[in-house]
């Protein structure tokens, strides 16, 4: 009897068609929960119990080795890839466009605008149209170093290479506020000159004046004209001088003005 069972239990297994999406699911449901139980058909009754169990039994094993091949050949499922998200790039700004030539060629550098210039001292130089010599006469006007904010002194210096017999000299010094004169001296003897201090066009002016008959000797000289002013550096761009010889080689004329104290 059992040699029965089991060759009709192997000749329906091999005409059996398993429906693969079938067991696939019953399969899933069994793991999923516990096994539904189901009454048995009212047409198997009259099989005999033992019977009936190997059947029951060899279908579950036929089913279940048919179901985990299919699982094995079935791929699973994949989780859904997420691309990373790209890094943000920094936002970088144009470029600036080159700057077109104007017309006409390539431009040049650019020139500088002309610096302002700022005197280093308030003592001008000497006018270029001064005349410091003339036949025997050689003059130079300048500041004195010992002036102050207070005070100042124009020094004139003078030499002659002959005798003169006739000479004039003349400081002139602008009025630019308080200008008051404090005093004056020659290195010459003072009885041969006659000395005036005046206000004058604007100008404070000292003036020697070689008597008749008196002789200038050859050599160096000096004159100075000295005077109070507004507190500060005084500018001496209009202060002069001028200077009237007479020579046995004929008369001479010398002028300028003063540079500042080096």
């Amino acid at each position: 009897m059992n040699e029965h069972i089991s060759r009709q239990l192997h000749e329906a297994a091999e005409a059996h068609q398993p429906d693969r999406a079938r067991m696939l699911a019953r399969v899933q449901r069994g793991m999923a929960g516990p096994a539904t139980r189901h009454r048995t058909r009212s047409g198997l009754r009259s099989w005999p119990r033992a019977a009936l169990a190997g059947l029951a039994t060899a279908g579950i094993l036929a089913t279940g080795s048919l179901a985990m091949a299919e699982l094995s050949h079935s791929p699973l499922p994949s989780e859904p890839t997420v691309a990373p998200a790209a890094p943000s790039s920094p936002t970088v700004p144009p470029a600036p466009e080159p700057s077109t030539p104007p017309p006409g060629g390539t431009p040049g550098p650019a020139t500088a605008a002309p610096a302002t210039t700022t005197p280093t001292s308030p003592h001008p130089s000497p006018s270029a149209s001064a005349r410091a010599q003339s036949g025997p006469l050689w003059s130079a006007g300048s500041i004195s170093p010992h002036s102050t904010i207070y005070w100042n002194e124009n020094d004139l210096l003078l030499r002659t290479g002959q005798p003169l017999t006739s000479l004039t000299v003349e400081l002139r010094i602008v009025q630019t506020g308080g200008v008051r004169d404090t005093g004056n001296w020659r290195t010459l003897s003072p009885d041969d000159f006659t000395v005036t201090v005046q206000e004058s066009g604007g100008a404070l002016v000292y003036r020697w004046v070689l008597k008749p008959g008196r002789t200038v000797p050859a050599g160096q000289h000096e004159f100075a004209g000295q005077y109070n002013h507004a507190t500060g550096v005084r500018v001496t761009a209009g202060d002069s001088y001028r200077v009237e010889a007479q020579s046995a080689g004929g008369t001479a004329s010398v002028w300028g003005g003063f540079a500042p104290a080096g």
